[in-house]
This record gives C-alpha cells, structure tokens and sequence, in this order.
C-alpha cells in the first residue's frame, strides 16, 4: 500500500483521477457525454466524497461563455429568464418567490460579469441576454469512498445511501472502496442498499472493477426527504418522518451543484491546504498528490494548516525572482493545478 492511500482523503484523489480518466462505466451513460470530476459538494444537509457530471459536449462548451466562476441560484434564475428583446425585469421575469431586490442585486452582478445585458430607463432596469443559458447537464453521479468498507463503517454509510436513494437529487449513487483481489469483493456482503452500485478500485493501478451495477434514481419525480427515523429496537414504535421535494426544487439544486463542480473541479483541493509550507510537495505518480517532506507521507486536507506543528512558511529566497506576482513554489503549485482543471472545461 501506498502512503498517498493510506488515508481516505488520498484513496478519495485517487477515485477522482479513476473517474475522470475511465469514465464512462455506467451503462445509462451515453458516449458523447463529456465529464467533469469534483470532490467535496452537496448541499447543506448531503456533501458527497466525489461527484461524476456528465454534460452535453455542445452545452458544455455553450456554458463556457459565462465564464469560470459558478452562477449561483440567483443568477440562474435571471439568466435562464433574461429575455432575447429589452424587457422591464419584473416583466420579464417569473415572480421568484423572494424579495426583488435580490433579484436586482443578482441582475447587477450578472451585467458586471459582462454575461447580461442592463440599462435604465427612467427608474426602471431593463435587461437582455447575451445568450441562452444551456441546458448542459445530463446526469449527476455520486461518489462515496470507503477504502476500507468494515461492518461499522458500512452500516453509518448505508443509512446515507438510503437517504441519497429516496431522496434522489443524483442519477445514481456508488460506493468506491480498495479491492482485495478476492473472488467475491467483501462490500458486496454489507448491508447497503441494492440501488447503489460498488466499485472496487486498486489506488496503485487505478484499476477499478465494477462489482455491482447502480440502479438509476427518479431525479425528475417527487423527491422524499428523511428528517427522522426511529432507531428501532422492540420498544422503538416511533414513526419515521419525511417530506416531500418538488421535482422543481431538485432540478435547480442540480444545476447549483452542477455550476459548483464545473468552478472547482477535484483538483482544488490545494485551495484548502498549505501548499506556501516549505514542506509541501506535489508527486507525480500517474496523477499530482500533495505529500508532507516533514511527515515523510501524504497528509490529509485537514493537518495541512497553518495550525500545523510542523508548518514553516516558504523562505524569503524562494521566491525572490518575481515576488510578490509570481511566488514561491506553493503559487506554483496553485497555477499548475489550476491549469490542469481549465484544460478539463472546453472553451466556447
């Protein structure tokens, strides 16, 4: 085993360079479909290890136009609206549910990104679009990795694949965990739902084995949402509770996390790290992986602070050519990284 696998975090790097590498697998997707790989996303009561998008090519290249950044809810909500002709805003758009001045505030801040048009006449904003926002998103795939997939650990992951199946926000959910060469892979014996597929990856190799085929999810029926649940045991009578998800609100929830994953890729992870330690390396070992000369090993995203014992900021030597524009090896890094994620969004 590997140092950069010892660790979760390091199995989940891996699991993302497999995916954007072999993708596709799953026999629902379709082979035109272009895909972007990110780590980390969710919404505020799910966050998935890795998520696998898979995009319309031509949308793809369409949504380019509204630059790197992500469009949040509120622009896209203008944006997906903004009229073809000059139109009063509140005209033009359907009423959003919430106060105007969002509205306008998001309307503002898609005319300074130069993706609307704005103009005043009188005391009204009139707006009009550059171009129509495309419809670029096919299918969400949700990722969880467990290198080592023990009975504990799969009954804490199987009730949030249950939540993730009724709930279901992504097209179909996996669980990523290490092979053992084994003729029948472990995981196939825990309890998990039999709607979430099973990868067996080898974090050496990458190569990754498809133990069990995922069922695909309604994303464009009612979603139903668990709050609570009874804990079960023969005193346990408690109902369970729930509520239902508009078909509506899943799909505006998707194409949030679409536009999250299409700005940050996996390879952000330097973002939250401290690649300016003079301690910080990147290996290449089919793929670049942050490593620890301190700890002699991979580090995990969370030890990798300022907060650090062992953390020793970059020595002024360093980056005396072209300080401060250009830094020391840790913007390097940074720029490497980020180029690597750009060549991953084609350019309309």
């Amino acid at each position: 085993m590997t140092a950069d696998a010892e660790t979760e975090f390091g199995f989940e790097l891996r699991t993302c360079r497999w995916a954007e590498r072999e993708w596709p697998v799953a026999r629902a997707t379709r082979d035109d479909a272009a895909v972007l790989v990110a780590r980390q996303l969710g919404t505020r009561r799910r966050r998935w290890d890795t998520l696998v998008v898979e995009c319309d090519p031509d949308g793809l290249r369409e949504r380019a136009r509204f630059g790197e950044e992500r469009l949040n809810g509120d622009l896209l909500y203008v944006l997906r609206h903004a009229p073809a002709e000059w139109a009063y805003y509140r005209e033009a758009l359907p009423d959003p549910g919430y106060p105007w001045r969002y509205v306008r505030e998001a309307i503002h801040d898609a005319a300074d990104r130069g993706v609307l048009e704005r103009r005043r006449r009188g005391n009204r904003i009139e707006i009009r679009r550059k171009w129509p926002y495309p419809d670029w998103l096919r299918r969400i795939v949700a990722i969880e990795n467990k290198p080592d997939l023990d009975a504990s650990a799969a009954r804490a992951l199987g009730s949030q694949l249950e939540h993730d199946v009724a709930m279901a926000l992504a097209d179909e959910v996996w669980v990523a965990t290490r092979a053992t060469g084994e003729r029948v892979e472990p995981a196939l014996f825990e309890d998990l739902p039999v709607e979430a597929g099973i990868l067996a990856l080898d974090p050496e190799s990458l190569d990754g084995e498809v133990t069990w085929y995922p069922r695909s999810l309604a994303v464009d029926e009612p979603g139903t949402r668990i709050l609570d649940r009874p804990a079960g045991g023969e005193r346990d009578a408690s109902a369970a509770r729930f509520e239902y998800v508009d078909p509506a609100e899943k799909a505006a929830t998707r194409r949030e996390i679409a536009e999250r994953a299409y700005e940050r890729g996996w390879r952000s992870f330097v973002d939250t790290m401290r690649p300016d330690c003079r301690h910080f390396e990147l290996h290449a070992r089919e793929q670049l992986l942050p490593r620890c000369a301190a700890k002699g090993r991979a580090q995990t995203a969370a030890e990798c602070a300022g907060s650090c014992p062992e953390f020793e900021p970059e020595p002024p030597a360093w980056r005396t050519r072209g300080w401060p524009i250009e830094g020391g090896p840790g913007k390097r890094y940074k720029r490497l990284l980020a180029g690597r994620r750009r060549r991953r969004r084609p350019g309309p």
